[in-house]
């Protein structure tokens, strides 16, 4: 299914309020049935890297300077090794104009849909932004600061839970300036293909719309790093032209307060879009991209995160996996639960409350309703791994038990 709006209201694609809001409305006033557990935000609770506070001591005075917008040289050319590093790019990365630092990768998401539209200059009021539905919410707000139309790509099953690029009209990729797609996906854990990359590429260099990957859980995966957008683009032969991709040391390193990122790829639009960041972004603040560097040169601690999330996946589906089937997703930190034999999400999300005391997030609220009323998550839970292990496998028990139970 795919939604465009027929006739153009700023902000009518905007959700109301974040999940989290919605999910407090839900749930206000009813009692949880017994000691509450948290599955609902994905805020990471493992240990941050142990250099952290020696590398901030180091470098507190460079709290009193302002950052370069386009961030350190160090900075530029960890993240150049590291990419080139894990996607195998062959110094193909420019660290002088090919990254920049960001104050998390939500800031570059949330201004990529100008900086697209102002570059790519297509002469449109309300030039197409296409975001897979479910999706980050950022995604929704990008396209309305850039007063753009949204055009929502429902992302199932039958198309392992992206957007279909087969059936796009070209009428739309040519007004479109913006295609956000996450690889691994949220909320669902799925991973884009080098051919699925490359066919994006192909339709973003014909259409000339820019691809703004978010790959911020590229390094929490189970056994195979997963492909990303850079890489496919040096496949294929190519430069990184309409390509931006998008990562942080959120999930890689638990270091979600820190609010250090970065974006890399095309250097023509990154060169012109650092000079809009001078003007409406705030820079980075240097301790923080010093602990960047240290964290971008460092793998062990990426290597344990990642064991102590498939940890909790091996519990998921020991004790869920006999009544759901398969719940292991191939990448990323959450649970994407099909609970349609039990009700809609909302209803199932209220009843494990009120009935196991676990908090969870109905699909619905990641997504947003299509003009005939469907919602591609209204049948899903997403349950996030991110508490230890013996409070995790408490939680899916609890889960398990009440499933089974209404079964």
């Amino acid at each position: 299914m795919t939604a465009s709006q027929t006739t153009y209201k700023r902000g009518a694609a905007l959700p109301g309020s974040n999940p989290f809001q919605r999910l407090a409305d839900l749930l206000d006033g009813q009692t949880p049935g017994l000691e509450p557990i948290m599955m609902t935000i994905g805020e990471p609770q493992h240990p941050i890297p142990d250099f952290t506070a020696e590398v901030l001591a180091e470098n507190m005075a460079d709290f009193r300077r302002y950052p370069p917008i386009n961030g350190t040289p160090e900075f530029r050319s960890t993240i150049a090794d590291w990419l080139d590093k894990r996607y195998g790019l062959n110094g193909a990365i420019d660290p002088d104009f090919g990254v920049l630092p960001l104050n998390g990768s939500r800031e570059g998401l949330s201004f990529g849909a100008i900086a697209a539209r102002d570059q790519l200059d297509k002469g449109l009021d309300h030039p197409a932004v296409i975001l897979p539905n479910p999706f980050y919410q950022t995604y929704a707000a990008a396209a309305h600061v850039a007063d753009g139309e949204t055009v929502l790509l429902d992302a199932v099953s039958e198309h392992q839970f992206l957007p279909d690029l087969d059936g796009l009209e070209p009428a739309l990729l040519d007004r479109t300036v913006a295609f956000y797609v996450a690889s691994p996906t949220n909320p669902e854990g799925s991973v884009a293909t080098l051919e699925y990359w490359q066919k994006l590429i192909g339709l973003a260099r014909k259409h000339r719309f820019m691809i703004f990957a978010d790959e911020c859980y590229s390094e929490i995966y189970r056994t195979t790093p997963p492909p990303g957008v850079l890489e496919a683009a040096r496949r294929m032969g190519t430069d990184f032209s309409n390509i931006v991709v998008l990562n942080s040391l959120s999930k890689r390193s638990n270091l979600a307060g820190l609010r250090c990122g970065f974006a890399a790829g095309d250097p023509v639009f990154l060169k012109k879009w650092a000079k809009f960041r001078g003007l409406a972004a705030p820079q980075v603040p240097l301790p923080a991209q010093a602990v960047a560097v240290r964290a971008y040169r460092d793998e062990a601690h990426v290597e344990e995160n990642r064991r102590l999330y498939n940890e909790k996946y091996e519990a998921a589906e020991r004790l869920l996996g006999p009544i759901l089937g398969p719940v292991t997703t191939e990448a990323g930190f959450f649970l994407w639960l099909n609970v349609g034999k039990w009700g809609d999400g909302v209803s199932v999300t209220q009843a494990l409350w009120r009935d196991t005391g676990v908090k969870v997030l109905p699909g619905s609220y990641l997504a947003s309703d299509q003009s005939d009323g469907s919602n591609p998550g209204r049948s899903y839970i997403r349950a996030g791994l991110v508490a230890p292990l013996a409070q995790t496998e408490i939680a899916l028990e609890r889960v398990a038990n009440w499933l089974g139970d209404k079964a």
